[in-house]
């Protein structure tokens, strides 16, 4: 992870990415019920926003200090709690929904994060992964273009050890006049 990349990424920019939730995001957890939410990897916040908006208690963490601050622009009234963390060693506190986002790493690292992430998921609760998919290489558009770095529905669900698997799949994105393909997991704990 290069968080100083990240950080000029984002200052380059007024907004890196919409203000609207990720499609499968909103699509997926609109019908829970609010309590605790974690959302890994947030960047500017969009998916924590749109959370807290729903009566969600969120916390937003990134390793881009400049994406959080964003976050912190856009949160005039403080609903979400922002942190700046390195998520590949940062302890994450229990919630009743652990989201990630686009976070992708090398796989033994990805692999710890997902590790961390389950078991922070609160009895009852839910983590929602989505992320670029490997076959986005040869079958999408956009996206990191390191497979290294890339998810399958199969890797991140065997990650989630102790989580029941609701979903593992790909799923196709529309950029412009294209599609992505990504990996989206539901899981939960019983």
């Amino acid at each position: 992870m290069d968080a100083e990349a990240w950080d000029r990424r984002y200052a380059a920019q007024d907004l890196l990415w919409s203000v609207e939730p990720n499609r499968f995001v909103a699509e997926e957890l609109a019908a829970l019920p609010p309590g605790r939410a974690l959302d890994l990897a947030c960047g500017e916040g969009r998916n924590a926003l749109w959370l807290a908006s729903l009566g969600w208690r969120a916390t937003a963490a990134d390793f881009s200090g400049v994406a959080v601050g964003r976050g912190r622009e856009l949160d005039p009234d403080g609903l979400v709690e922002w942190r700046v963390e390195d998520l590949t060693t940062w302890e994450f506190p229990e919630a009743d929904l652990v989201l990630v986002a686009y976070l992708h790493l090398p796989e033994r690292e990805m692999a710890a994060v997902l590790g961390r992430a389950a078991r922070a998921v609160a009895p009852g609760g839910t983590l929602f992964f989505v992320g670029h998919d490997r076959t986005n290489l040869t079958e999408g558009v956009g996206g990191p273009q390191d497979p290294a770095i890339l998810h399958s529905p199969g890797s991140v669900a065997d990650a989630l050890t102790g989580l029941r698997i609701e979903r593992a799949e790909r799923v196709r994105r529309p950029v412009g006049d294209r599609t992505a393909v990504d990996t989206l997991v539901r899981a939960v704990r019983e």
